[in-house]
């Protein structure tokens, strides 16, 4: 038997909270970037000038995630029955992949300047104070988003504090720049601008390298797994666990495991202990969305899954060829209850009877059974109880 429970996540406060990091970081990425093309404009510093466009550019990036942290952490639905975590993921490749482009066009300017000799005008103090603030900026809105991220766990918005910072790293290239230039070594600038867009390109990769092992169902830290595992083997009533299988998607993750339980157990007794199973790793591991069980009578881990094997026949069929084989044992006239337990590629049977002609025992209701039987060689233990049944 399989069994899906779905997290409670509070996950409109969640996007709340994303969103208003991110339009604050908005308004500052306005606000900076006018003031680096304004003055740059005015003092004739065309890094400044660079720097307060690329700022510019952070607003298309800002507007990308606010769409994608809402549409990325919505309710599943019909067509998106796991959610639309993956929408977070895909963002988040995407925006390292923006991340890389941007090192690269840092680090390629910055190459063309110190080679070309592009001579570097003294900018004066006013143009240095304006890159002090922007950076002070820049960082701020970094280490708030970097928190906010990490406090809902969303790779986006962590990609997104890091392109904040990569404009910080820029603005600290600037601001070298411009101090170098008042002193007349602009050479300073081209070089610590290569060093920068190094820096921003492994961030650019490290992101998009994990959000594509996301996108391929890689499996969550072994450690974290061994945890899960032994958690629920401690819960009482299971044997063993088995094809314990974990995935991410967007900022929560999934688990799927075999849970061993006792053969005999009723069919409401086994699945309340999978019912304990997954409140317990719910528990103790939040990031789970969704947990799904599969109940087993017996251990067939690295077995061939049942269902690509030959199958015994279910219960309708067999009720009729045992009537036909049985339909002369007086054990099986008087049944007012028969289960089945489908075990060891066999099936065990109980009949529970009524009353039985004084000359025969159970046992001997037993043995005529089992004689009778023996051309259904997919009958496995026989019992004949007498009373009620189980059913």
């Amino acid at each position: 038997m399989s069994q899906h429970a779905h997290l409670p996540l509070d996950r409109g406060a969640q996007t709340r909270e994303a969103h208003k990091v991110t339009l604050i970081g908005a308004v500052i990425d306005l606000i900076v970037g006018l003031l680096k093309l304004v003055t740059g404009l005015l003092v004739g510093s065309a890094a400044l000038v660079a720097d307060g466009i690329h700022s510019f550019s952070d607003l298309v990036t800002d507007g990308f995630v606010v769409a994608a942290t809402h549409y990325g952490r919505q309710e599943p639905d019909s067509n998106h029955p796991y959610g639309h975590g993956r929408i977070e993921t895909l963002a988040t490749l995407m925006l390292g992949s923006v991340l890389i482009f941007v090192a690269g066009g840092i680090a390629w300017a910055s190459l063309m300047r110190l080679i070309g000799g592009e001579p570097f005008v003294a900018p004066g103090a006013w143009a240095i104070g304006v890159a002090v603030v922007a950076l002070v900026a820049k960082e701020w809105i970094f280490r708030y988003t970097l928190r906010v991220a990490r406090r809902v766990k969303s790779r986006l918005l962590e990609a997104n504090a890091w392109h904040s910072r990569s404009d910080a790293l820029s603005t600290v290239v600037v601001l070298v720049s411009l101090v170098a230039a008042q002193f007349g070594a602009g050479w300073v600038d081209a070089l610590a601008a290569i060093v920068v867009g190094i820096m921003v390109g492994q961030v650019g990769w490290r992101l998009m390298w994990e959000s594509s092992r996301e996108l391929i169902d890689t499996a969550l830290p072994e450690a974290e797994r061994t945890r899960m595992q032994a958690l629920a083997e401690s819960v009482p009533g299971v044997e063993s666990v088995h094809d314990l299988r974990t995935r991410s998607l967007g900022s929560q993750n999934v688990l799927d495991l075999h849970i061993v339980v006792a053969p005999r157990l009723t069919v409401s007794e086994a699945h309340e202990i999978g019912n304990a199973v997954s409140r317990r790793l719910r528990e103790a591991f939040t990031d789970l969305a969704e947990v799904t069980f599969h109940i087993d009578p017996e251990d067939d881990a690295g077995e061939t899954e049942h269902s690509l094997r030959p199958g015994l026949p279910l219960r309708q069929d067999v009720e009729t060829m045992l009537d036909d084989a049985w339909h002369a044992c007086p054990a099986w006239q008087q049944r007012v209850a028969v289960d089945l337990h489908y075990l060891a590629d066999r099936i065990d049977i109980s009949v529970y009877v009524g009353v039985l002609p004084p000359q025969q025992s159970l046992d001997g209701a037993a043995r005529d059974l089992r004689e009778s039987s023996l051309s259904l060689p997919w009958v496995g233990r026989l019992r004949v109880w007498q009373g009620p049944g189980k059913g």
